[in-house]
């Protein structure tokens, strides 16, 4: 049945209460300091309190409801005894640990009528210094006092109007989409967590990969599609570091490449998969469209991970600008959908890994990268790993980029990298992954991943505007989500020394949110449906659950405070994907 059921009028635009002192720590005390609880980004904790032979006594322990209910990604901090917590639109709360009390709450003025690329969701908040650091939705980093919430800076990240673009482009009465609702807009904005290293404090924007989303005909129903036009609409994206104490920018690495990003017009990707391409109608238009790298795209949506040692940092870039129609920019499109490593003192490019060259389906690298070392032809070779939207687990040598292993599929593949027809195309997987930006855990003893994965077939179109005396003929693409096929989540270990499946878990709705692994031989994920589930690290059974009134579709947390382990995750749901929303952030502990 056809999503599209209201109406789209003219597509014209593509386009604080007192602090209270903190309690003192314990030596018993372990934090969660950071968005992947250390600059490795492995999500692995080494408490072990909460085990398999006891984690069906676990209970809520306190919980904290906002009053804002809308989608809820963030990863809590926990620092000192204090949870510092972002909410959707960028409020930020800090609670007693223990109790759950607040001490204070920071309501962030956002810019008046700004357009939301993506949403009013972020992923969560950096703490150093004594200071707390929120990028936020309408392209700002902010500065917070840690004991008050008092803003210590405020400073802009990118212009959001450098991303709006107009189209000439008008629906005819008899096309479908003119019965839609838009969604997505292209201002620019901040969605991954900050990091702070060194002095830096680490941030990427997005909503530069320009594409229209447009709503389902039904609240509480996913996305309806993704629309897609050639031509000059969105701008490069970029990852930037600023000075910790005053907001000033240190350096900008955009995430197109300065010169010749039309690379070598790759017939397959890296790893060998073919792109189904016209490699030669595309060098042939390529003259056409000189500034086509102006508008080039590449979100920045996953926080870094940091090697210290070697100082590099590791992160994801999005899909290239227009999204889905390529006619109007020919090339690989450096360095969009692809891993990127940069030196952490300049910003320079070491190396970067291009997943999917010219992608024309949506498949950002957007699930954070993870560093571990890893055992390759009898050495120890310091490795990064990434699972990536397109369904498998990619590990680097994280000197110099080399592919060391590429994992078995950890979604069945239909069917991929096919071009769009008048009929629709059916691919898998789709625009939402694969894997979407939920981050995985890593434990690096055991060299195993825990990925939650998305089964979704998408149908890829392309449709056309006629001409009418006044204007040629316009053609465009949607990628559409399926609602009449099966559908479901697979959690799945992986192991990372064959490439090979453990064991999988197939859930009843399709995962995003992100995991924990722990040392009590625990893996914690949350679903849609607001289920909350602790899972047998070596089998996949599944040991407790809780059921939440919204969709847990946050990554969960954990820390331990005077000998006691707790567990921690939002449950505020997803819009894109249907899943009800809430504002309630949970806090579990041992029962008797």
């Amino acid at each position: 049945m056809p999503i599209y059921k209201r109406l789209l009028h003219v597509l014209t635009a593509f386009v604080l209460t007192p602090a209270l002192a903190p309690a003192p720590a314990s030596a018993a005390d372990i934090d969660w300091p950071t968005y992947g609880r250390d600059h490795s980004n492995q999500r692995y904790a080494t408490l072990d309190q909460i085990n398999t032979s006891n984690v069906g006594r676990l209970t809520r322990a306190w919980a904290y409801q906002s009053g804002v209910k809308a989608t809820f990604q963030a990863t809590p901090i926990m620092v000192g005894r204090t949870v510092f917590l972002s909410l959707p639109f960028n409020d930020v709360v800090a609670l007693d640990a223990v109790t759950g009390k607040s001490l204070w709450r920071y309501t962030h003025p956002r810019k008046k009528d700004y357009p939301l690329c993506c949403g009013p969701a972020n992923r969560g908040v950096a703490v150093a210094d004594g200071r707390v650091f929120i990028g936020t939705v309408d392209a700002r980093l902010v500065a917070l006092d840690a004991k008050s919430g008092k803003v210590l800076w405020d400073v802009e990240v990118a212009d959001g109007d450098s991303a709006r673009s107009e189209s000439v482009a008008t629906l005819t009465e008899s096309d479908p989409l003119r019965k839609a609702t838009i969604a997505g807009q292209s201002g620019v904005g901040i969605a991954m967590a900050p990091v702070v290293h060194r002095g830096k404090v680490l941030i990427g924007v997005t909503g530069v990969g320009y594409g229209l989303h447009l709503d389902s005909d039904r609240d509480g129903a996913p996305l309806g599609a993704v629309v897609g036009f050639a031509g000059n609409y969105g701008r490069p994206g970029f990852l930037a570091a600023f000075d910790v104490n005053t907001g000033k920018r240190i350096w900008q690495f955009d995430t197109i490449a300065p010169t010749r990003w039309e690379g070598e017009f790759r017939q397959a990707t890296p790893d060998g998969v073919p792109l189904h391409r016209d490699i030669d109608k595309e060098r042939a238009d390529l003259p056409k469209y000189p500034d086509a790298a102006r508008y080039g795209g590449g979100s920045a949506w996953s926080t870094p991970a940091i090697d210290s040692e070697n100082g590099l940092l590791y992160f994801g870039t999005g899909n290239p600008s227009p999204q889905m129609d390529g006619s109007s920019r020919p090339g690989d499109n450096l360095y969009t959908v692809s891993l990127v490593c940069l030196e952490v003192e300049t910003g320079k490019i070491r190396w970067h890994y291009q997943q999917v060259p010219h992608d024309q389906w949506g498949y950002d690298v957007a699930s954070p990268a993870v560093l571990f070392d890893y055992p390759y032809k009898g050495q120890r070779v310091p490795a990064v790993g990434q699972a990536a939207k397109i369904g498998w687990y990619y590990i680097h040598n994280r000197l110099n980029g080399e592919l060391l292993l590429k994992s078995d599929e950890f979604v069945v593949h239909q069917n991929t990298f096919t071009n769009p027809t008048p009929e629709g195309q059916v691919i898998l997987p789709g625009v939402l992954g694969g894997i979407n930006w939920s981050p995985t855990s890593v434990d690096a003893q055991r060299l195993i991943a825990y990925v939650p994965a998305i089964h979704w077939p998408v149908k890829y179109t392309k449709r056309a505007i006629p001409a009418t005396p006044d204007r040629p003929a316009v053609e465009y693409t949607t990628l559409e989500p399926l609602m009449d096929v099966p559908r479901w989540g697979v959690l799945s270990a992986i192991d990372l020394a064959s490439g090979r499946m453990k064991w999988q878990r197939q859930t009843a709705q399709p995962l995003v949110g992100g995991v924990l692994a722990t040392a009590g031989q625990l893996v914690f994920m949350g679903e849609g449906n607001g289920s909350f589930n602790a899972y047998d690290a070596a089998t996949g059974q599944t040991l407790w659950s809780d059921r939440l009134e919204a969709g847990v579709n946050a990554p969960p947390v954990t820390w331990q405070i005077d000998g006691v382990q707790y567990v921690a995750v939002a449950a505020g749901g997803n819009q894109i994907f249907g899943y009800k929303a809430g504002d309630t952030f949970q806090v579990y502990t041992l029962g008797k």
